[in-house]
């Protein structure tokens, strides 16, 4: 619902910039000729005040409501697509910058710098000829603003896209590896470049190797599931009493401690995938009854989460395709479970 509203708001807005920049700059050219005409000497507020159509500035007041009121809809309503909005905040700004070039950007530097005006600026101090020259020919003020976030946009979407993403933890399944309020970063590129939103890849680099802590959209809803690989193409891997066997291989487990100390539930175990080492959690009075065998379809993956007895991962929602893999975690950068408590660097490191 965010995300179509988006796209609606940004025709709406892209019209408002064309019209001010169509009609509005034409009614401001024609009021200067007039006052040009009449050789009144009026002070630099005056004369903006008088050349600019008042309709404008209403223009500009209903696209700055519709935004601020999205704005506030994405927040309250927690929903949309990032990627997607990012996507769409970038391609809206760089279409007005672009078509600003086109279709309007010499007409308006023609004019500020055409005989007529410069002779009628001539009366004005140097500042405030510059002041009014900049004011004649520089942008409506929804375009100034798209040209503004333009190249920001731009950066942050390759970044985010090909480079590193930002990611916070929001649930216990990858505990100990991981915990609820921790920000991580997502390298991009190590499984090969994809298309924002579309996820298509362009650039072929990388496969995910297991062990793996990887990000990805699982088969049955479109929302980030971070989780660790523990099957590849091909392989053949069972679970029973709480023990993996991969391709025949049983994944060794050494019991480091019982949590917590009095009454324990938790058991804090080293496992070891295939030369990978990692910590996972494991409920003693845990009854999940998910015993499995399966071999991994071709072009998919198994995922689970560390936090065995306390995780939705392949066991639920099955195997992950290829084309839903979006990065892998590679470092803890912050840990800020709530906004009532204090930020901390504490778990910063490389994720394991």
């Amino acid at each position: 619902m965010v995300d179509k509203i988006l796209i609606v708001i940004s025709c709406i807005s892209l019209l408002v910039w064309f019209v001010q920049e169509k009609f509005a700059r034409a009614s401001l050219q024609s009021n200067l000729d007039v006052l040009m005409g009449r050789n009144q000497s009026l002070t630099i507020d005056q004369l903006q005040e008088e050349i600019m159509p008042g309709w404008n500035e209403v223009l500009f007041k209903l696209v700055a409501v519709m935004w601020i009121a999205w704005a506030i809809s994405v927040v309250m309503v927690k929903d949309g697509d990032f990627a997607f909005v990012l996507v769409m905040l970038t391609l809206f700004s760089g279409l007005i910058c672009g078509l600003d070039v086109m279709l309007f950007s010499k007409a308006r530097a023609a004019y500020a710098d055409s005989k007529v005006v410069i002779d009628f600026l001539a009366k004005y101090s140097q500042e405030q000829r510059q002041s009014l020259s900049t004011y004649i020919r520089e942008d409506m003020i929804v375009g100034e603003y798209a040209k503004s976030f333009f190249p920001v946009l731009a950066l942050v979407l390759l970044l985010r896209s090909f480079v590193i993403e930002p990611f916070q933890i929001p649930s216990a399944s990858m505990v100990p590896t991981l915990l609820v309020g921790d920000y991580i970063l997502v390298n991009k590129y190590t499984y090969g470049l994809r298309l924002p939103v579309l996820g298509t890849k362009i650039v072929d680099i990388g496969d995910p190797q297991r062990g793996d802590v990887m990000v990805f959209f699982p088969p049955h809803k479109d929302i980030y599931f971070i989780k660790r690989v523990i099957g590849l193409p091909g392989d053949k891997i069972s679970y029973k009493n709480k023990t993996l066997t991969i391709n025949g291989e049983k994944a060794s487990q050494t019991l480091l401690a019982e949590l917590p100390p009095i009454s324990p539930i938790v058991e804090l175990t080293s496992e070891e995938l295939t030369g990978v080492d990692h910590l996972i959690h494991k409920n003693k009075r845990a009854i999940r009854n998910d015993d499995f065998s399966i071999t991994v379809k071709p072009g998919h993956y198994w995922m689970m989460g560390d936090n065995r007895d306390n995780s939705s991962d392949s066991r639920v929602w099955g195997q992950v395709p290829e084309e839903r893999i979006v990065g892998k975690a590679f470092a803890r950068w912050l840990h800020w479970p709530s906004f009532t408590d204090i930020p901390t660097f504490s778990r910063a490191g490389s994720i394991q």
